[in-house]
């Protein structure tokens, strides 16, 4: 019964996690494909900068995706510990967010960032026993 009730906390929290990622990563290339918001708002207005936000197939999918994630973030506050659930969803998505940016974004992730992503790990691993 133990392993049973590891194995859904834990699948509960990658859960979460995992679509704060996807969301997270989707929004953020719907925006910078999007471009600056200021710029378009000035060329069409608050409601063309809405209109070309919302009509971004991209943000839509993140928009679901973090939709998703807050029920998920829900059942798994029924099932699992707070004191467990906040900071593991939380460091892991700080972890997955890193990993994503840097294949999927292109972004540059420093030695500093990964440095924290490390120590993040460590907390989590401090964290489930």
């Amino acid at each position: 019964m133990h392993s049973d009730h590891l194995l859904r906390t834990w699948s509960c929290i990658l859960g979460v996690a995992t679509l704060a990622i996807l969301g997270e990563v989707l929004i953020a290339a719907a925006m910078r494909k999007l471009g600056d918001l200021d710029i378009i708002r000035a060329r069409s207005g608050l409601a063309g900068a809405i209109r070309a936000v919302l009509s971004s197939p991209l943000f839509l999918a993140g928009a679901l995706c973090m939709a998703l994630n807050f029920f998920a973030l829900l059942f798994t506050l029924s099932v699992v510990d707070l004191s467990l659930a906040a900071p593991a969803t939380a460091s892991l998505t700080y972890v997955g967010n890193a990993i994503a940016a840097k294949l999927f974004l292109k972004e540059n992730v420093d030695r500093r960032r990964w440095l924290a992503v490390l120590f993040v790990c460590v907390g989590v691993v401090l964290l489930a026993k």
